[in-house]
């Protein structure tokens, strides 16, 4: 079955206009997914944008949209002028409610620490905001998790040596703001939170479980990376390899080091730079002090178990 099929099937069996995410909720719910010819990670983002690429595909498309965030499909051969009417100022309708997820936001953290290990070769350091000194600074100052990229596993001693000399070691420094999940209700603050907190970085990135795969929010989510170089992850609690990256950061050659001396104000992220300068001039990444990297089995075990206490 095609993902254009199975939408096909679904809002044929609701006689309803159904947004992308709640065909995929139905979907599951029936155990039509299971049949689907696909491969890809993420499926739920595939489905919606076949619907939405197909509603403006023009008049011989299956499907037409309705409203806007968010918007709804319809099949073509229904949606006469008197069925529309009916449903422009129709309540959303019930949907599957998804399973209580019985995790926190600080549980995706051991997954951001093995994803940026696999992906972007990168340590991380987990950031607790009650060891600021100060407040005045704001709210939004503190990353949740940082993290750099050391070459020393991949260079000789020389040429570390020939780098430090030359004040070029090659290290990349990365910033990770979490969220839950993410949709039009917080988009904009977290994104924005993000940019803010990921200001000093070589690369920033705002990582969550659960994304809406609704195509106008998509589109913005889209844009505003585009626009600022924010980059984009979802994690795969279930599956932590895969995991990926929707959408890439935008890479800064040079570090803000005025927004790095703000954050020293916080104990975790000036041990943080303390540690990685001992490394570099060790020539040894001291991998215990930084987040644990767990293996896959062992995140998916983390949940199952705070999950199961809840």
């Amino acid at each position: 079955m095609t993902f254009l099929e199975l939408a096909k099937k679904i809002v044929l069996e609701e006689n309803k206009p159904l947004s992308s995410d709640e065909i995929w909720q139905i979907a599951k719910s029936k155990g039509y997914d299971k049949p689907l010819k696909s491969e890809g990670k993420t499926p739920d983002y595939t489905l919606g944008a076949t619907v939405y690429s197909d509603a403006k595909s023009g008049s011989d498309s299956t499907f037409v949209s309705i409203g806007a965030r968010p918007k709804k499909f319809f099949l073509r051969e229904l949606a006469s002028e008197e069925v529309l009417k009916q449903f422009e100022n129709q309540a959303p309708i019930a949907t599957p409610v998804p399973k209580k997820t019985g995790y926190d936001e600080s549980d995706l953290h051991p997954f951001v620490a093995y994803f940026a290990k696999l992906h972007l070769q990168a340590f991380t350091k987990t950031i607790s905001h009650l060891k600021s000194e100060k407040k005045q600074f704001g709210e939004w100052v503190h990353p949740d998790i940082v993290g750099c990229y050391f070459p020393l596993e991949d260079w000789k001693p020389e040429v570390v040596d020939f780098g430090a000399v030359i004040g070029n070691t090659a290290v990349k420094m990365f910033s990770f703001e979490l969220k839950k999940e993410l949709n039009f209700s917080n988009l904009r603050e977290a994104f924005f939170q993000t940019v803010s907190n990921s200001s000093w970085a070589n690369e920033g990135y705002l990582v969550a479980a659960e994304i809406s795969t609704d195509e106008d929010f998509r589109a913005e989510l889209r844009r505003l990376a585009g626009s600022f170089g924010i980059g984009v992850i979802k994690v795969q609690v279930d599956d932590p390899n895969s995991s990926e990256i929707l959408f890439p950061a935008r890479t800064k050659e040079n570090l803000d080091w005025d927004a790095m001396n703000k954050l020293t104000m916080n104990a975790d992220f000036k041990g943080f730079l303390k540690r990685i300068k001992t490394d570099i001039q060790s020539k040894e990444v001291r991998k215990e002090q930084y987040d644990e990297i767990l293996k896959p089995d062992e995140l998916i075990g983390l949940l199952k178990k705070k999950q199961g206490a809840g």
